[in-house]
């Protein structure tokens, strides 16, 4: 005699959360946040502590990722008394793609979703046709859209949420 087993409930895989489905990493999103709050300023030199909270970053994050723009001459810091980061260049010299490559981010093309290495229209992998889609409006999106764009658009205090 068979006995009926009681349905199971569907198991909930953990997952990181963050809001949305972001295209680029944390880092990137971080480096384009701190960007987009120095190019809407005065070009008054901010310290890495008002940048964390103005772009609502972690201090210590933070730290790695204005090193990194700095390294890639999107940044200049200054120290001492009244140092901080500065834009290097002026907002519409300043591509997303800069910044994105500045954070080992650089859309590039070519790049196999499936992961067999290189694929093309001739040999491709089962997400060829949609990739190459989001990857070619990434590349275009990044390429054109400057820091410029982002902060005469951008308000200058933040919104609460509400929820």
């Amino acid at each position: 005699m068979r006995t009926k087993s009681k349905p199971s409930k569907p198991r909930k895989l953990p997952i990181a959360h963050r809001d949305g489905i972001a295209p680029v990493s944390q880092s990137a999103e971080y480096a384009l946040r701190v960007m987009t709050c120095l190019a809407r300023g005065d070009q008054i030199a901010r310290t890495a502590t008002d940048l964390a909270i103005e772009a609502t970053v972690p201090v210590h994050y933070l730290s790695k990722v204005l090193r990194r723009l700095v390294a890639a001459g999107l940044l200049s810091s200054q120290k001492g008394h009244g140092g901080g980061f500065v834009l290097a260049r002026a907002p519409s010299q300043i591509r997303f793609a800069d910044v994105l490559g500045a954070m080992g981010e650089a859309p590039v093309g070519g790049r196999c979703a499936f992961g067999w290495g290189k694929c093309d229209a001739k040999a491709p992998c089962p997400l060829h046709p949609a990739w190459t889609v989001l990857s070619e409006a990434l590349q275009a999106w990044a390429g054109k859209t400057t820091l410029a764009d982002v902060a005469a658009a951008a308000p200058q205090k933040r919104r609460k949420r509400r929820g």
